[in-house]
Formats: structure tokens, sequence, C-alpha cells
């Protein structure tokens, strides 16, 4: 789906982490996945928890509690793998995100939008479009494109791809 059809899409898929509800694009959601062994990844970021396999192709998993300056992921039955697709640089690539739970989809028009908070956030105010208000509680809309920068994917392609060919040699002997 091109750009303009997508920015058209008023739905959002909302997550929760921490005590906190935040919404990503549907746009940008590839899948939910249940949670799975991840494979950790040796002198990856500290956000990285690892990589998983996902039909086929070796897929970076973030804790996004972490990317946040939260406190990491504790697993409950609710922890689950939001698939993302990211812009960088004209590249698109996919990352999983791991969120404490998935709560709805949710239809927000864009001016019941309101700008995101100045100052005082705990969270780095570039990573949100703006925040919603729904049923007496805020959500922050997150733009997950910003979430990641260049140096971010860079690191974690390379450690995915550091760890899917010490995989294939494992396999060779």
């Amino acid at each position: 789906m091109n750009q303009d059809n997508l920015s058209r899409i008023n739905s959002y898929l909302s997550f929760k982490l921490g005590d906190e509800e935040f919404a990503a694009h549907v746009g940008k959601v590839l899948n939910i996945l249940e949670m799975t062994r991840i494979t950790e990844v040796p002198k990856a970021p500290n956000y990285m928890k690892g990589v998983i396999n996902l039909r086929g192709t070796v897929l970076p998993v973030i804790d996004t509690r972490i990317k946040f300056g939260m406190t990491p992921t504790e697993f409950t039955a609710n922890t689950c793998i939001v698939v993302l697709d990211i812009q960088v640089d004209g590249e698109s690539i996919q990352i999983g995100a791991l969120v404490d739970s998935v709560q709805a989809v949710l239809e927000i028009e864009k001016k019941n939008i309101m700008p995101p908070p100045s100052i005082g956030s705990k969270y780095k105010s570039e990573f949100i479009v703006g925040v919603a208000s729904i049923d007496e509680k805020f959500i922050m809309i997150l733009d997950m494109d910003a979430v990641f920068s260049v140096e971010d994917v860079t690191d974690l392609k390379i450690k995915a791809e550091e760890n899917e060919m010490a995989s294939e040699i494992e396999k060779t002997e």
C-alpha cells in the first residue's frame, strides 16, 4: 500500500508498556506474534533481546520498554511481539517489538490527536506524533520510524546477520 493510502487510514494498534498505553499506525504493523523463544545475540545493544525465526527469515526483537528508558519487559501470558515495518533511509526493515500486551485497534481521527507533550515527558518526544484521549485515558501515538535511528537499525541488522551466519556454520559442522 502506498504512503498516500496509508496516511488516509485512521486505525492504530494500541498496546501497553508498563502502565502507559501507546499506539502505532496499523500501516506499520505486519503481525502480532505470541511469545516464542528468543535467541540471544552476543554483544548486541542492551535493548535488543535477540532474534527469532519468522517464516524462514531472521527477525531482530527489541525490548520496547528498554528502548523507551523503562525497566525491562517481564514476560507474562499477555507479552507478545508486534512485527513492524520500519522505514529507515528509504529502506524497509522488519523488527519485532516486545510489548506487555496488545489492547485494541482504535479508530482515531487526526483532529482528535493533540500535539505531543513538550517538556517533562519521560519519553523522547521525537517518537511521539501526538496524544489521543480515549475513554478518559491518554494514549501516546508513536512514529515507529522515528523510534529507531539509522544506527539502531544498522546495529540490529548486523547482529541478526552475524547470528544467522553463525547458525549456518553450526549446521554445516
